[in-house]
């Protein structure tokens, strides 16, 4: 072969190497690059080809797809939309997802594993493909109730209501809410006023406060104080300073009871009493004898700090934060300082204590079902650990009872006795003008737990700084035991 011939040889070896390498390249490295890009029509219309599964609860469809006339051949729609879109979230062509959309989207767009026999048979037999469905655990009823006793008022917060025994979410309600269906309209135009409007909501819309937003629990978090000093020698008996106020030790700064008032006509109060009576003074130094370590041990086996809880959607940390010194662990015994809880960590906590001690990991999908209704799998019930023994909750039940039992507010049940704990939380830069969060956490029959609630308003609801728990929270949480009692939950 002679010189020219063997270059020409060569530089031909050396284009198709070169065209080998980026094929490679191309079919290879960024394959999922190309086929993730927005700009790829071909996987958006494949996309919207299938029908997409439904999502349902209690025998109500929340979500499904319905075909149209357009390139995109199937448009998804949901049934009382701001109803559950903390629950569906929403499914868009230009803002993707959110929600159960997302966390279930391998079953509901038909490529999650348990649906390969589904996929494989619409091959052979030429049948449109189409996704499973997702069937949730949630109580239309007491869902219902939940979000209109939070909407009817305008309130801003999250209702969450759990089964005890097994962790299943009754109700998850986040308020203000919004209308997924726009955001699923092909309409570009029509997806984009509705995200500005979305966007631009104050209070915001578009964030679920039941799992994603943590808040100082104020006096609720005083369950977890009388958790760990039951099992650290004190009783309902052990008296506790009934004081107006008391100083942060190390400052000049004093802690005060509500409106300033004493825990009691003596110089000591009960622990039974103070629970009662939620004095702050009694908790804060009864969590400086307790101590740092045991409260801290204590709240993480409520669960608090646990950062990979998905119910399937991704649930924020809670936290009690850094305490540095006994001044901050006064505070942080009362619920305040760095101490922020999600609404459902707040339901989990009453949950465990319901429960006999023992924590569940709650979650929200029931079954995932096959496009022909199906069942393809369960969710069983996971016992994520004990929280307290069985005495002590037995104990703390009694003491939740007397201070159900003291708390004013409308809802009372005839004939059905509630365990409970309200909260009034300070927060922001100027806490004394600022309204405060309240919060009621209860739950029901006391003897027989059937239903665990947690309601949280932001910034007092409509009573602004004269707002307790009490006299926000507490009418929701009870309308909500109500309906899970009365409607389905209770069975």
């Amino acid at each position: 072969m002679n010189t020219p011939v063997r270059r020409v040889a060569i530089a031909v070896m050396v284009m198709i190497m070169m065209l080998l390498a980026n094929l490679t390249y191309v079919q290879v490295v960024k394959a999922s690059d190309y086929r993730n890009d927005p700009r790829n029509q071909r996987v958006l219309l494949g996309e919207y080809a299938r029908k997409r599964g439904q999502i349902s609860a209690g025998g109500q469809v929340l979500a499904n797809s319905v075909e149209t006339d357009d390139r995109l051949r199937y448009q998804r729609q949901y049934a009382n939309g701001p109803l559950y879109a903390a629950l569906t979230g929403y499914y868009s062509v230009i803002y993707a997802s959110n929600g159960i959309e997302r966390a279930e989207d391998g079953v509901l767009n038909g490529s999650d594993d348990r649906l390969f026999v589904r996929r494989l048979s619409d091959l052979i037999t030429g049948r449109d493909p189409s996704g499973g469905n997702v069937v949730l655990t949630i109580d239309p009823q007491v869902q219902k109730v939940a979000f209109d006793a939070m909407n009817a008022k305008k309130f801003a917060g999250a209702v969450v209501a759990l089964r005890p025994a097994t962790g299943e979410i009754l109700a998850m309600v986040s308020t203000p809410s919004f209308d997924p269906t726009p955001l699923a309209n092909h309409n570009a135009e029509v997806q984009k006023n509705a995200w500005t409007q979305y966007a631009a909501d104050n209070p915001p819309t578009l964030i679920n406060r039941a799992i994603s937003v943590t808040y100082p629990p104020g006096s609720t978090f005083k369950l977890v104080d009388t958790a760990a000093a039951l099992q650290d020698g004190f009783t309902p008996d052990s008296p506790l300073t009934a004081a107006s106020r008391v100083t942060l030790p190390g400052t000049n700064t004093t802690l005060e009871n509500f409106a300033g008032t004493p825990c009691g006509a003596g110089p000591t109060a009960t622990l039974a009493d103070a629970l009662a009576r939620s004095c702050n003074t009694a908790f804060a130094t009864l969590t400086g004898q307790v101590g740092q370590s045991k409260l801290r041990t204590q709240a993480e086996q409520f669960g608090i700090g646990e950062t990979d809880l998905a119910i399937p959607m991704p649930v924020a940390a809670s936290t009690i934060g850094a305490i540095p010194d006994t001044a901050a662990l006064y505070q942080s015994g009362i619920g305040q300082r760095d101490v922020a809880l999600t609404p459902l960590q707040d339901a989990e906590i009453v949950a465990a204590i319901a429960n006999g001690g023992v924590r569940m990991t709650p979650y929200l999908v029931k079954s995932i079902q096959a496009p022909d209704l199906s069942t393809l799998d369960t969710t069983d019930p996971d016992r994520a650990g004990r929280a307290i023994p069985a005495d002590v909750a037995q104990t703390i039940t009694q003491l939740m009872i007397g201070s159900e039992n003291r708390t004013q507010g409308g809802g009372k049940i005839a004939g059905v006795q509630i365990a409970s704990k309200t909260g009034t939380a300070e927060h922001g830069n100027t806490p004394k003008q600022t309204p405060p969060h309240a919060l009621y956490v209860a739950f029901a029959p006391a003897e027989n737990p059937q239903v665990a609630v947690a309601v949280v308003v932001e910034n007092g609801g409509d009573r602004a700084l004269e707002a307790t728990g009490g006299s926000v929270a507490a009418p929701i949480g009870r309308a909500v035991i109500a309906a899970a009692l009365g409607g389905g939950g209770g069975r």
